[in-house]
């Protein structure tokens, strides 16, 4: 048992060495060349904001799917007599994500969620709270997404990119427990298929 341990150390021991030794063979390069190697590639101002968007729309994807899975008869679920419903979580979800959206851009108008419960018209709210998230992101410039906007009380004055990352954790933290709740009824979420 001991002979393949030291055998296996004593390759890696090697290893390590060999990549040493190699990490300091000369070299024909100037310093100046090999940094220019080694910079990272430039990268489009506007990489943030269209990140944002992207993140945000994937978001929409998982959490349309997830609400989607929960039969309409099962809307009204509660794991515990004290936990919001399967239904309520979505538009919990929904009204704090229009919420925090409309603080980037007091232009905006957001939507009129009501109180829905039926599944189609919890899913259709959802829909409204993500379109309204991605026509306040779309074309918007790495600029834009840096300014610094009033966040909530627990916040304070933030970017707008830290408001908008804020959103979808909570959102994130919120689709982790739906995902109990899916279980708990013997479906499995969508993501895990």
């Amino acid at each position: 048992m001991r002979d393949p341990f030291r055998a296996l150390l004593a390759l890696s021991v090697g290893l390590m060495l060999a990549a040493s030794l190699a990490a300091c063979a000369p070299t024909n390069e100037t310093p100046a060349e090999a940094a220019v190697q080694e910079a990272p590639a430039a990268v489009d101002a506007d990489a943030l904001a269209g990140d944002l968007l992207k993140d945000w729309e994937a978001l929409e994807d998982t959490m349309m799917q997830l609400g989607d899975a929960m039969p309409a008869e099962k809307f009204g679920y509660k794991p515990t007599d004290e936990l919001r419903s399967f239904g309520e979580q979505l538009m919990h979800i929904s009204m704090s994500s229009v919420g925090m959206i409309a603080r980037l851009d007091a232009a905006a108008t957001a939507p009129e969620l009501g109180e829905p419960v039926e599944k189609a018209d919890v899913l259709a709210a959802m829909g409204k709270a993500f379109d309204f998230g991605s026509e306040v992101l779309r074309g918007k410039s790495a600029a834009w997404a840096q300014e610094i906007v009033e966040g909530p009380r627990y916040l304070g004055p933030s970017t707008r990119t830290r408001i908008v990352y804020r959103t979808m954790t909570h959102t994130w933290d919120e689709y982790g427990a739906m995902t109990v709740y899916l279980r708990l009824n013997g479906i499995v979420p969508p993501a895990s298929r």
